[in-house]
């Protein structure tokens, strides 16, 4: 889930070059529509900054779930506010520009 639809296709592209089944969503209610009639992902990929439910609405929902609290959670954000999204702890935070290099290695580690 990411705010800006170039940056979404972006890193689609990169994954999926990479190996992995990407599926993406516009913004957290339309993420937590599909996670609930679907199979979970190994891990979830969370942009901060989206429209009509935001990172910070996503996880407060997803944590209400327990098949979906269960599902690992990292954070890309520009930083703002990155001690709040610290905060929320999710399982890895990386800022944007993001280091494919790191993401990679927070996806070995998950999927």
């Amino acid at each position: 889930m990411f705010d800006d639809q170039q940056n979404v296709e972006a890193l689609e592209t990169l994954l999926v070059d990479e190996g992995y089944h990407v599926v993406t969503a516009c913004n957290g209610r339309a993420a937590l529509s599909y996670l609930a009639e679907n199979e979970a992902p190994c891990v979830i990929l969370l942009d901060m900054m989206m429209p009509i439910m935001d990172g910070f609405g996503f996880l407060a929902e997803q944590r209400q779930h327990p098949a979906l609290s269960r599902i690992p959670v990292v954070v890309l954000t520009a930083g703002a506010n990155s001690n709040r999204v610290r905060a929320l702890c999710p399982n890895g935070f990386l800022s944007k520009p993001v280091d494919v290099d790191a993401l990679l290695a927070f996806l070995e580690e998950y999927c």
